[in-house]
């Protein structure tokens, strides 16, 4: 499972994105116990502001929810994502000096008001999925807090043993769209009763054997650490750095296949922990898969 930490770290200063997290970003209101929020699913391609619709037709979506008070007429969206984008999440930076590579990964919660709907709607899903509380909104804003101070780390891949439907998961996936169920989920259980209306979420999948466990950052590149490890996890980052030029792009794709494909080898961090991939056919796939609304635990809310 995904860890949980005590607190968030403050994020390094070498850590820069190329898009400022949450740039309107608001607190959280304390709505009134009585209010009735409706509640929004709302789901677009990744990067829609710059592509359009590009990565919609690949089912490359990111999730979000939306939040609108009956009794002030205000909109809010909630979304969670990379402070320091996509990239920087999925792999490390190898810093001239550093033996460990540089990791830029976590994510959190975003918070601010108002929909905008033409994003949503123009190549995407803005759908009304239920109705609740103020109180319950109330709620929820606790969890969200306690959710993001002790979920920190971005993870782009999940991991298993094969495509097939009932295969092992080895390791679960830690981005947009897990955040928007947990959240469904919070609000389930505290009584809201969602729409029979179908949900999909996008999946980058990574197909592997049984992984092997290798250490942390201290045992594989501290001063005791295992060097010839430690190099080969540096060798296998080097080709996803950014690139330069088109001829070194080509380059390294090359490299990448000759790791991932010909010699089925891939290194996932997670945890704060490396773990060797032991790769297998069809090696990588995304999937847009249906993930049902969720039943909550507690006598539901009716409004």
């Amino acid at each position: 499972p995904h860890r949980r930490f005590d607190y968030r770290p403050k994020t390094d200063p070498y850590c820069q994105a190329r898009y400022t997290f949450c740039p309107t970003g608001s607190a959280i209101p304390v709505m009134k116990e009585e209010d009735v929020i409706e509640v929004y699913r709302l789901q677009a391609p990744v990067w829609e502001f710059k592509y359009g619709d590009l990565l919609g037709h690949l089912k490359i979506m990111h999730d979000a929810v939306g939040f609108r008070s009956s009794l002030t007429g205000k909109n809010y969206t909630m979304e969670w994502y990379e402070l320091f984008q996509l990239g920087n999440c999925t792999f490390p930076h190898l810093r001239p000096g550093m033996d460990a590579p540089f990791w830029c990964n976590q994510g959190a919660a975003c918070f601010y008001e108002g929909i905008d709907d033409a994003h949503w709607k123009a190549n995407g899903t803005l759908v009304l999925v239920t109705t609740i509380s103020g109180a319950m909104f109330n709620d929820m804003a606790q969890w969200v807090k306690y959710d993001n101070e002790t979920g920190i780390y971005y993870e782009t891949w999940t991991v298993q043993a094969s495509p097939d439907k009932k295969s092992t998961v080895w390791f679960d996936s830690y981005e947009c769209s897990k955040f928007i169920m947990r959240t469904y989920q919070k609000l389930a259980d505290l009584g809201a009763v969602f729409k029979k209306i179908q949900t999909n979420y996008t999946s980058i999948i990574l197909f592997s054997g049984e992984p092997i466990y290798l250490g942390n950052e201290t045992s594989i590149f501290g001063p005791q650490g295992n060097k010839t490890l430690a190099a080969a996890i540096r060798d296998f980052y080097n080709p996803f750095k950014p690139h330069q030029s088109v001829r070194e792009f080509f380059v390294d794709i090359l490299k990448i296949i000759d790791h991932v494909i010909l010699n089925h080898q891939f290194y996932l961090f997670y945890n704060l922990e490396y773990w060797f991939l032991p790769m297998k056919s069809p090696y990588l796939k995304i999937i847009y898969e249906e993930v049902p609304l969720p039943v909550g635990s507690k006598t539901s809310f009716g409004v």
